[in-house]
């Protein structure tokens, strides 16, 4: 793959962000083959992928369609939930994925290691993603935010390969940077969502109730994140953070929260248990973080 040529994508689960990717790069031109289950590419084979966005606008585009990896392809998106990974790897052998890049789009800061043993070390290019999009039906999404932003990186990964995806990407429509240090880019993101999460979800309140009723107690949590963050080699600030929170929407949920009211597996391993984790083999206190797990755990979560 290079900076002239369209590189063969693979989305592996073409929900919200995985089929508004999907959707985009064929409308660029490129070759997308989504792998799903039956069901999903059954409606992708007669339907395409629907996409209605205020940013780039209402189209659809065709994408070829498989329940497994078979043709050589350069890319590789992991657009699947964190509770579903395991599954959804079978569907991606390593010998057929060969040396293309897996590009996950996971929460959390584990799964790097995850597919690094499983698949070749140099081609595992950990990507975040700011957006908000959702499947409503197979291969119906809905791009509901004013941007999609993509950080790609990658430790170990040809930075000559980051930058060509990174072009492809951006030329497809989100705003697409290649980040040079991995630890910062996921531990950016990481600082930022397990407050929000962990909060909304556990008093099953938008983001504007949590930063007024709940102050105090998302001032504390921001800050043990921060300091796990920064055990974690990862630069962290607690008052941008805050910032961030007071800048965004009153009416904003958090995914783990929708997931919960919809009765669906949470995040809670990769975003709650993970932060812990990290705090531990650090030594940092994190008694906030702690009890709302703790709290969600016994919730039924």
């Amino acid at each position: 793959m290079t900076h002239d040529e369209k590189p063969t994508v693979a989305v592996l689960g073409p929900g919200g962000i995985g089929g508004l990717l999907a959707g985009l790069l064929s409308r660029a031109g490129h070759r997308v083959i989504c792998l799903a289950g039956d069901g999903t590419a059954a409606a992708l084979r007669a339907s395409g992928i629907r996409v209605r966005s205020g940013l780039f606008g209402d189209f659809t585009a065709a994408v070829e369609t498989d329940t497994e990896l078979r043709v050589p392809v350069d890319v590789c998106l992991v657009a699947v939930k964190q509770t579903a990974l395991e599954a959804a790897l079978d569907r991606v052998p390593p010998a057929a994925l060969g040396d293309a890049l897996l590009v996950p789009f996971l929460n959390g800061v584990e799964h790097p290691a995850t597919l690094r043993a499983r698949y070749r070390e140099d081609v595992v290019a950990p990507a975040v993603i700011r957006v908000e999009s959702t499947r409503v039906a197979p291969g119906e999404i809905v791009h509901g935010s004013p941007f999609a932003e993509i950080d790609l990186t990658g430790d170990g990964v040809a930075k000559e390969r980051l930058e060509a995806l990174a072009d492809a990407l951006g030329s497809a429509g989100p705003t697409t940077r290649v980040l040079p240090d991995e630890t910062a880019a996921l531990w950016a993101k990481m600082s930022f969502l397990a407050p929000l999460a962990l909060l909304t979800t556990r008093y099953a309140l938008p983001l504007g109730d949590v930063r007024t009723r709940h102050r105090e107690e998302l001032t504390a949590l921001v800050e043990e994140t921060a300091a796990v963050s920064r055990a974690s080699g990862a630069p962290a600030d607690p008052a941008q953070a805050l910032a961030r929170y007071d800048a965004f929407p009153a009416t904003t949920r958090s995914s783990m929260q929708r997931d919960a009211e919809a009765g669906r597996p949470l995040e809670l391993d990769a975003i709650g248990d993970a932060l812990l984790r990290a705090a531990a083999r650090h030594g940092v206190p994190v008694p906030v973080a702690t009890r709302l797990v703790r709290e969600l755990r016994n919730a039924g979560h």
